[in-house]
C-alpha cells in the first residue's frame, strides 16, 4: 500500500517539473537576488530546497528529543554555504548533492531513522552547506537578501516541526512517515535521473 501511495505522489509531482528548479534566475545566471523579499521567496521557488527544509523539521520532531538541533545546524551551515557561494566559490555537482539530500533525508523520515542527535545534525548540516552554495551564488553580496533566505528557511523548519509533531501523535504514524519520506525520496531520485 505504501508503494502505491508513493507512486501516485511522484506521478503528481512529475506534472510540475518547473517547480523542481532550484533557483529563481532562469536567464542564464544574469538575475540576482537583492531584496529581503526576493531572498525570502528564494528558498520557496525550488521544490527540492523547499521540501528538504520541511523534511529537516519533520525528522527532528519525530526522532530526537532536542528537536531544535538539526534545524539549527541546517540553518547555520546553510548560511555558511551561502556566504561561500556569494564569494564566488562553486563546487561541481552541487545540484546533484541537493537532489541527493531529498533522497537521504526522505529515507530518514520514511524509515523513522533514529540517530544520535549529533549524528543527525551532522548529516543534515552537510547537505545544508550545498543548499547554501546553490542559493548563495544568486544573492549578489546582499546581506538583506541573505537574511530573508535564512528567515524563510527557519519558517520552513517550523512548518516541518509542526507536521512531524502531528505525525508523531497520529495513530497512522508509520503510514504518514512512509508517504512523506518516500515521496520526497522518489522526488530526489527523479531529479537525479533527470526525469523531473
Amino acid at each position: 500500500m505504501c508503494i502505491n501511495i508513493r507512486a501516485a505522489a511522484v506521478s503528481v509531482l512529475a506534472l510540475f517539473p518547473i517547480m523542481a528548479f532550484a533557483h529563481v534566475g532562469t536567464d542564464g545566471g544574469t538575475h540576482h537576488v537583492l531584496s529581503f523579499t526576493e531572498g525570502f521567496i528564494h528558498p520557496l521557488t525550488g521544490m527540492d530546497h523547499m521540501v528538504v527544509m520541511v523534511l529537516v523539521g519533520v525528522w527532528s520532531a519525530m526522532n530526537i528529543r532536542r528537536w531544535w538541533l538539526a534545524p539549527l545546524a541546517f540553518s547555520g551551515l546553510l548560511l555558511i554555504g551561502a556566504l561561500v557561494g556569494m564569494a564566488g566559490v562553486t563546487i561541481a555537482g552541487t545540484e546533484y548533492i541537493v537532489a541527493s539530500s531529498l533522497l537521504g533525508i526522505g529515507a530518514m523520515v520514511a524509515l523513522q531513522l533514529k540517530l544520535r542527535e549529533a549524528a543527525g545534525a551532522l548529516i543534515i548540516g552537510a547537505f545544508a552547506i550545498f543548499h547554501g552554495l546553490a542559493h548563495g551564488a544568486e544573492l549578489s553580496h546582499s546581506a538583506v537578501a541573505l537574511s530573508g533566505m535564512v528567515i524563510a528557511t527557519a519558517g520552513l523548519h517550523l512548518i516541518g516541526l509542526g507536521i512531524g509533531s502531528l505525525v508523531t501523535f497520529s495513530s497512522t504514524r508509520y503510514q504518514w512517515s512512509c508517504v512523506i519520506g518516500g515521496s520526497s525520496s522518489l522526488l530526489g531520485i527523479g531529479l537525479l535521473a533527470g526525469v523531473i
